[in-house]
């Protein structure tokens, strides 16, 4: 049986690569695929049509900065077609309309999906707003909130503050204390999973916890068996829900 043997660098960049739970990973933030597919991410996420990988590579885009920076002229120069080009920007230009929870997602930073972008955009008014407290209320874990702090300080901050966008999440959010934190336990008949629920309490300006602690003021459970969560609730005289639409009011 032939062995197979583990690269130790990176095929891109040459460099070293390094183990991460079974996996390999090339942490260098220059590697020419990494930035590719950020750039590409990026695109896909804002649904930017014309600006895939031949032509990010075409405009040789390496940063996010870059898309919103080049002129008609140098677009249509590098794409060798002025239609084309139009069409790009039209593209680039209305991609500046997104919302927070869109954006977040699109920068790919690691354990910031759309679940985590919904819960924290549910907590602050604007990005510049984002700090550790606002991750603790919005129930992120600890990973995740390093992870975010480290790309809000180190990469945000230094090179993104100036992106045409607002920043902003798609409508105020009430204060999380004056909504409440729930609990959802059992099998949902609302939703299909927790994370659409979670989703749709969120955008009512509700914070989502996953066990029964003292700063969950409500538990929502649709399956009709008196779970450990539940009994923990009545236990503790914490209203329980049967229908996520008791607690929106619909």
């Amino acid at each position: 049986m032939t062995k197979i043997v583990a690269p130790t660098n990176c095929p891109s960049c040459n460099e070293l690569l390094e183990w991460e739970n079974d996996q390999l990973f090339c942490y260098n933030t220059s590697c020419e695929s990494k930035t590719l597919k950020v750039i590409e991410h990026f695109s896909r996420t804002l649904k930017i049509k014309g600006l895939g990988p031949s032509t990010i590579q075409k405009l040789n885009i390496t940063t996010i900065n870059q898309i919103y920076e080049m002129s008609l002229d140098e677009m249509a120069e590098a794409l060798r077609s002025v239609k084309l080009a139009t069409k790009v920007l039209a593209e680039i230009e209305n991609s500046k309309k997104v919302n927070l929870e869109k954006l977040l997602p699109a920068f790919s930073i690691p354990l910031i999906g759309n679940s985590a972008s919904a819960k924290i955009c549910a907590a602050i008014p604007t990005l510049y707003d984002l700090n550790e407290g606002a991750c603790k209320t919005a129930n992120l874990g600890p990973k995740a909130t390093e992870s975010l702090m480290n790309w809000f300080n180190n990469t945000f901050l230094v090179e993104m503050k100036y992106l045409p966008f607002s920043f902003k999440p798609s409508k105020s959010t009430p204060a999380v204390e004056a909504q409440g934190v729930v609990c959802i336990t059992g099998k949902l008949v609302s939703f299909k999973n927790k994370a659409e629920a979670e989703k749709e309490l969120l955008a009512y300006g509700y914070i989502t916890k996953s066990s029964v602690t003292k700063e969950v003021t409500m538990v929502l459970n649709e399956s009709g068996i008196e779970s450990s969560k539940t009994k923990k609730a009545r236990d503790n005289s914490i209203p329980v829900f049967t229908h996520i639409t008791q607690i929106l009011g619909k």
